[in-house]
C-alpha cells in the first residue's frame, strides 16, 4: 500500500518514542486513536511492513494489534529518522528511582480510635498454642464411583 512519507514518518516517530504501537482492527476507521490525522489502515499497513522485515513483534488480542519494537527495529528506525545513538525508546529507559521513602506508620494506641479493633485482629491472627488444621484422627475417605473415575 502506498503511504505518504509524512504519515509513515509520523507512525515511525510514534513507534520509536514509545517502543510499542497499538491499533484497533478496524480498517475503515477514519483515523488512528493516537495519531489523529493518520488513517488507521495506514498505521496497520506500515506496522505490517515492519513486521515482515522482522523489526517488530506482533501480538493480536481482542480486536487490537500490539507491536513491540525489536533491537534491529531500533537501529532501522534510528537510520530512517536520522536520530543519534543516545536517544532510545521509552520502553528501554529505566524508571526514575525515588530517593525518599515513606516513614513507617506508628502503631495506634489502645485508647485511641480503632485501638480495640487492632488488638482483636492481632489476637485473631495469632496461632500461639492452637492446633491448626484437621485433628489427629482425620481419615479422608475416597470412594470412587462418581464422575469419570467410576468403575466400569
Amino acid at each position: 500500500m502506498l503511504i505518504p512519507t509524512k504519515n509513515r514518518r509520523a507512525v515511525y516517530e510514534q513507534l520509536f518514542k514509545d517502543g510499542v504501537m497499538v491499533a484497533k482492527k478496524d480498517f475503515n476507521a477514519p483515523n488512528h486513536s493516537e495519531l489523529k490525522d493518520i488513517p488507521n489502515l495506514q498505521v496497520i499497513k506500515a506496522m505490517q511492513s515492519l513486521k515482515s522485515k522482522g523489526y517488530v513483534k506482533e501480538q493480536f488480542a481482542w480486536r487490537h494489534y500490539y507491536w513491540y519494537l525489536d533491537n534491529e527495529g531500533i537501529t532501522y528506525l534510528r537510520d530512517f529518522l536520522n536520530l543519534p545513538q543516545e536517544i532510545v525508546p521509552s520502553t528501554l529507559k529505566r524508571p526514575a528511582t525515588k530517593t525518599n521513602t515513606a516513614a513507617p506508620r506508628p502503631k495506634p494506641q489502645a485508647g485511641g480510635p480503632g485501638g480495640a479493633k487492632s488488638d482483636d485482629r492481632d489476637a485473631y491472627r495469632s496461632n500461639d498454642g492452637k492446633n491448626v488444621g484437621p485433628g489427629q484422627g482425620f481419615q479422608p475417605e475416597f470412594r470412587g464411583g462418581y464422575g469419570r473415575g467410576a468403575p466400569q
